[in-house]
């Protein structure tokens, strides 16, 4: 069995398995989604969305890209952000990061790896915007732990400042925006500290995540 047949035996192994415990699963998947979280995170295989918080099918919308990041000219993004928040009427967003992130790490390095050093250049202008902070700290893992951190914080200041999230307050959607980090040494999720929902200023509020860093 090669490598693809043996996905595909996976996948019906584990249809079967799912049935077998909730023999409307399918059926009822297929009809609708309603999640009420969406999570843009990282692209990284290790990640995996709905198994780190326990959601199953149909409950998280996720938008996956290396290192995280939301660029306001990415309709990529930004389309999955309006489908979630007009059509879906997610009530949270979720920007997820994680330590020993391979983007972050080359970025803080600047190491070339070809096409995606211009997709990597918004976290060199991370570290460029809060350059004193980190090379206030030892250089290597702790610094790009602080990377990884600060990244997170400033693309939910950018997901906050999306016309599409500025619309949907003006209309008095319930709607915030969060940034938590994940540990790939110990499953565990971080909430750091900065929420943006309607009324709040996302500078401020992520002026106050950077400051209770430790």
């Amino acid at each position: 069995m090669d490598a693809l047949e043996k996905l595909l035996a996976n996948n019906r192994a584990w249809a079967r398995r799912i049935s077998a415990e909730d023999p409307g699963f399918f059926a009822s998947l297929s009809r609708q989604q309603s999640p009420r979280f969406l999570w843009i995170g990282c692209s990284d295989s290790r990640v995996p969305a709905n198994e780190i918080v326990g959601l199953q099918p149909g409950e998280l919308f996720v938008h996956r890209n290396v290192a995280n990041i939301v660029v306001h000219t990415d309709l990529n993004c930004l389309s999955v952000i309006q489908y979630a928040v007009d059509v879906l009427a997610v009530q949270h967003i979720i920007v997820c990061g994680h330590y020993g992130c391979g983007g972050i790490a080359a970025a803080l390095g600047r190491r070339t790896l070809g096409l995606i050093d211009n997709w990597l250049r918004h976290a060199q202008d991370v570290a460029q915007k809060h350059a004193a902070l980190l090379e206030a700290m030892p250089a290597g893992e702790e610094r790009a732990r602080r990377l990884c951190e600060l990244n997170v914080i400033e693309q939910v200041m950018n997901v906050a400042e999306t016309t599409i999230v500025q619309q949907a307050w003006e209309r008095r959607q319930d709607l915030a925006v969060h940034g938590w980090i994940y540990g790939l040494s110990d499953g565990l999720v971080r909430d750091l500290n900065v929420r943006v929902a309607r009324g709040t200023d996302p500078k401020a509020a992520a002026a106050s995540a950077i400051k209770s860093l430790r």
